[in-house]
């Protein structure tokens, strides 16, 4: 049994490792605390994996696993530091994308930098939005209503596109 367990385990992992690693850049402030999360979540995955119910789809457990665990890292870190942090520079690693676009990469590195700035309900929202979920799904691993959902991206896209002027 735990041969399948591993097995699903490490396909889990291995489909998801994009979106994994997308909402992980968002919450750290570099590459090295990046594969901390990440290493952080592929633990709690696995930790929690033989409790997965079926209650909704592999997928969008994982995308719940990865933002709790990714807000509870935050919140660790915020309780151990001063109000008062310095910004470093920002690192964005996109996939499939190539390095000859430097223009659309400066305006992605930018929207990263605003979505960073929002509160975490927000910043959990656009990620998965820019995951390309329906709504359904985004409210269903918030547990929010999809109108909820609807009404607070449209405040954080006004948001973000006052961010981004």
């Amino acid at each position: 049994m735990e041969v399948a367990i591993e097995k699903v385990f490490l396909e889990l992992l291995g489909d998801n490792k994009a979106q994994i690693s997308r909402i992980c850049s968002v919450y750290s402030r570099d590459e090295d605390e990046k594969k901390d999360l990440f290493q952080g979540v592929a633990f709690n995955l696995w930790k929690s994996l033989p409790s997965f119910k079926g209650n909704s789809a592999l997928s969008t457990w994982v995308y719940r696993v990865t933002l709790n665990t990714c807000m509870q890292a935050r919140f660790k870190v915020n309780r151990h530091e001063s109000a008062h942090v310095k910004l470093k520079s920002i690192h964005f690693e996109l996939i499939m994308q190539s390095d000859d676009d430097a223009a659309k990469q400066e305006r992605i590195a930018l929207l990263y930098t605003c979505i960073r700035k929002l509160n975490d309900a927000d910043k959990n929202l656009v990620m998965l939005f820019l995951e390309d979920l329906p709504y359904k799904e985004i409210a269903f691993i918030t547990g929010a209503t999809e109108n909820h959902v609807a009404v607070r991206l449209k405040r954080v896209r006004e948001k973000l596109f006052n961010c981004l002027k």
